[in-house]
């Protein structure tokens, strides 16, 4: 698992662990029963506190996304269909309104922005 940290960004370093996880998880590259490393040994490996990979590993199991056991680890969680879907809306929702308060910003409208979706849709 290669995570990999900003300390540039206004993001919480727990926040950008826990966003990359997800990540695996939704795309499937984790699947359900894999074994995340302990918190330890993320914390060693990215060089931050123990504290702050335990934050983005209680903030993964409070979502669903993992299971913690003492004395085994955590491991990715069964994952709900329903859920699931529900979670990588709400991802999208988030960047929709990030991409949506840009393009007011700069004065885009929504015909100009429905355009580029119907263009950036077709390429695939």
């Amino acid at each position: 698992m290669n995570i990999i940290i900003s300390n540039s960004g206004a993001q919480p370093i727990y926040d950008q662990i826990a966003e990359q996880i997800r990540n695996l998880i939704l795309s499937g590259e984790l699947k359900e029963g894999d074994a995340l490393p302990s918190m330890r040994f993320l914390a060693k490996e990215l060089r931050i506190s123990l504290i702050t990979t335990k934050r983005a590993y209680e903030e993964l199991e409070r979502d669903g996304f993992i299971v913690s056991m003492t004395g085994r680890g955590s491991f990715v969680a069964p994952q709900n269909g329903e859920l699931l879907k529900e979670n990588q809306l709400r991802l999208l929702e988030d960047k929709l309104s990030e991409i949506v308060a840009t393009a007011k910003l700069y004065g885009i409208t929504r015909s100009e922005i429905d355009e580029l979706l119907s263009v950036l849709f077709e390429e695939d």
